[in-house]
Formats: structure tokens, C-alpha cells, sequence
């Protein structure tokens, strides 16, 4: 999976590809450097980033994700929103990529089970967090492993097939 951010202030990229060209040639880039999927997103998750409103982040990635679709290019959306998702899914992506893991909008689980699409469910204790204290754990591996078992069971009740469902322990 390559990694699109159409955002001007992600801490990998930020600004680099928020226009629509710019965004669209680095992901075939992506595709030809071995990406078999494409992930666009438009709210960057770095810590102190302001929270952008659903509407927003559509216009930033709806446009690059029709494209890359045109192209052949398997396009995945990375979105704590379900009205993102939706709009997403209907321009043509394939995967939902939740770093909230269904906890900021519980609704997104079930607009991907509802499309048959891929549901990536990541653990994650809250954004913004710029003081990390979320993410003192006494037990890191047994907590991650209970979080990601408590968002396997959330998004199997909301119909996520479990051939569908992605857990990803967010690393980074």
C-alpha cells in the first residue's frame, strides 16, 4: 500500500500533492514503484493537525480517488468519517482505512460492510494527543491485542465480512 496524503500539512508530504495532477502522477508513481493499492487521504493525523470537516476532505480526495479508479489503480480512502467513506466508496474506492477504528464514527463500519468494501480497522487511543498520554500503556502488547479484539468484534456486528476486515495494530 502506498501512502497519498492530499493535504497541506502531513508530516510525511504535506502540501506536495494537493493538487490534482500533482496527486494522480505520485500515485501511478506509487503503482510503479510496487504499490498494489493506493491510499488517499485528505485530514492529516500528525499531532496538532486541525480536524477537517468531512465536506472538506472530500473535495481534497474525491477527484484524485475517480481518477486513480479511471486509471486502473486499486484506490483505498483513509477517513475517520462515514460520510467520507460513503462518498469515497462511490467514487470508486475499494478499501476503508479507519485509523480511528471506528471510534470516532461508529457508522463507518457499516457503510463499508453495506459496500462489500475492505474495512481497515487501526487501533488508536484519540487524535489529537499532543501531550501522548494515551499512549502510556503498562502493558503494550496484551492492550493492543484487547483493542483490536474489541474493534474485530464492533465491525463484524456492523455486517464487516471477516475476509474484509484488516486489523492494524497502528504502529506508525
Amino acid at each position: 500500500m502506498g501512502v497519498l496524503n492530499v493535504t497541506p500539512d502531513s508530516f510525511s508530504d504535506g502540501g506536495r500533492f494537493f493538487d490534482l495532477e500533482a496527486a494522480v502522477a505520485y500515485g501511478a508513481e506509487l503503482v510503479a514503484q510496487g504499490a498494489d493499492i493506493v491510499d488517499v487521504g485528505g485530514e492529516s493525523t500528525r499531532p496538532g493537525a486541525a480536524p477537517v470537516p468531512p465536506a472538506e476532505e472530500q473535495r481534497r480526495i474525491l477527484p484524485v480517488i475517480e481518477a486513480l479508479t479511471a486509471a486502473g489503480i486499486t484506490a483505498s480512502v483513509d477517513t475517520i468519517h462515514a460520510a467520507t467513506a460513503q462518498a469515497a466508496i462511490a467514487a470508486g474506492a475499494r478499501i476503508v482505512n479507519d485509523v480511528s477504528g471506528g471510534l470516532h464514527d461508529p457508522q463507518i463500519r457499516s457503510v463499508a460492510a453495506e459496500a462489500g468494501a475492505m474495512y481497515i480497522a487501526m487501533h488508536w487511543r484519540g487524535i489529537p494527543d499532543p501531550e501522548h498520554r494515551r499512549s502510556e500503556y503498562a502493558d503494550v502488547i496484551g492492550e493492543v491485542r484487547d483493542d483490536l479484539a474489541r474493534l474485530a468484534e464492533a465491525a463484524l456486528a456492523a455486517g464487516v465480512a471477516p475476509e474484509r476486515l484488516v486489523l492494524d495494530p497502528g504502529i506508525g
